[in-house]
């Protein structure tokens, strides 16, 4: 028979993490880092025979509603249906109180299905300045593992966030037009980024947003891109990839929309009308990703002037 000792101490190791449990978005601390971690403090306490080393406890700011570690929970407070497979989620957080994010950083959101552990990536929609709430655009996949999970959330449910993670360096005025190329939920790191530019009447920025979805009624957050459309240093272009006709469209959508996919034609024409130099932002599938980055630097657009989230 082994030793008690042992035994009790195997069931204080660390377990390893599945890969299904990690968001694949490259954050830092990884789960795996985090995992690293605690298997070096538990390797340091079984030496030391003092398992009191595990429950050390950190300092923790009130202030601070977020850890790149540690999941919180947040309160759901409302759950509204943008299209049919997508939902725009807010959660609730203490009054006048704000997550205190860069743009374009994302948090990683943990869920259980069937008894597996699994962790997927999200970037609030919500302006980095909102206070007691943020906003998260999801959609929901139909054999998706997370979706699964998702799915049956509720206003009053709670969900477990940790971050933030990532995020797209700006101050005003850094760059003389940012272009956009976003497919689907791709949008949702350049939304904070387009307000953190509207909402700031010294930001003189222009935007253009090249946004993809299926049809005209997958259009997420239609009346807000509508009022963003009406600054004056903002243009927004929608691609559908399986719209029958522009004529089914609103007037208002004619004359800024294409049928099919962004291809090199498009592209250099909308390169073509930018009124400064771009700076390029692009948020898609990895095909799109790489599609988008291929087809601009055969356009002439350089690495160094291009970001991928």
């Amino acid at each position: 028979m082994g030793d008690p000792a042992d035994t009790d101490w195997l069931a204080l190791r660390p377990v390893e993490p599945t890969p299904a449990q990690c968001c694949g978005s490259g954050c830092s601390p990884c789960i795996y880092d985090i995992y690293q971690a605690e298997l070096e403090l538990w390797e340091k306490a079984k030496d030391r025979g003092d398992p009191q080393l595990l429950s050390r406890t950190k300092v923790e700011n009130p202030s601070v509603l977020l850890s790149s570690e540690a999941f919180q929970e947040f309160r759901i407070l409302s759950v509204k249906q943008e299209t049919e497979d997508t939902n725009l989620y807010r959660f609730e957080l203490p009054p006048g109180a704000s997550l205190r994010l860069n743009l374009g950083q994302h948090l990683v959101l943990r869920g259980k299905v069937n008894g597996l552990d699994i962790q997927r990536a999200y970037t609030p929609i919500s302006s980095i300045d909102s206070k007691g709430y943020f906003d998260i655009l999801i959609k929901i996949y139909e054999h998706g593992l997370m979706s699964q999970y998702i799915k049956c959330w509720r206003e009053g449910h709670s969900a477990s966030w940790r971050g933030p993670f990532g995020g797209f360096s700006y101050k005003p005025n850094k760059f003389g037009e940012l272009l956009m190329l976003c497919s689907g939920t791709g949008m949702a790191p350049m939304i904070p980024i387009l307000t953190s530019v509207t909402d700031n009447e010294d930001d003189e920025t222009f935007i253009t947003l090249v946004t993809c979805f299926r049809t005209f009624k997958n259009i997420y957050i239609k009346s807000f891109l509508q009022e963003q459309a009406r600054f004056w240093n903002v243009r927004i272009f929608y691609v559908f990839s399986q719209e029958q006709s522009l004529e089914n469209l609103p007037m208002s959508y004619k004359k800024s929309s294409k049928i099919g996919r962004i291809n090199s034609t498009f592209l250099e024409m909308v390169l073509s009308t930018c009124r400064k130099k771009p700076y390029t932002l692009i948020c898609g599938s990895t095909s799109f990703t790489e599609d988008m980055i291929h087809m601009g630097n055969e356009l002439g657009l350089k690495n160094d002037s291009i970001f991928s989230f």
